[in-house]
């Protein structure tokens, strides 16, 4: 299994947030498919301000090329992703048309 986690931002209106918030709550069963059929074994997404972060754990062979090649060919997950567009805005720091942004792993607790 690995772990991941990237970083996102929300446009800074709360009532944008809250919007956002409730579509997570509800979620639509054809992106959590789409997020199970691509490898993705657990996710879970934090948010503080407008600042998220995502923490996902995947199956060993998950790759993020072969998921952006099934989420491309499913309209479903074109329409969830233009939808969230309206809440998202990038990291300042991220390449144009990037979303979600990889963090880097900087310490770890083994006991």
């Amino acid at each position: 299994m690995k772990r991941y986690c990237l970083a996102l931002d929300l446009v800074d209106d709360e009532k944008l947030i809250a919007e956002y918030e409730a579509y997570h709550v509800k979620g639509w069963p054809e992106i959590k498919s789409s997020i199970t059929d691509s490898g993705i074994l657990d996710m879970e997404i934090y948010r503080v301000s407008n600042r998220l972060f995502m923490i996902m754990e995947t199956e060993d062979d998950f790759s993020f090329e072969n998921k952006a090649l099934m989420d491309a060919s499913n309209p479903k997950v074109q329409e969830w992703e233009t939808l969230m567009w309206n809440y998202q805005q990038a990291l300042p720091f991220a390449k144009p048309g990037e979303k979600w942004v990889l963090m880097k792993k900087i310490f770890e607790l083994n006991g």
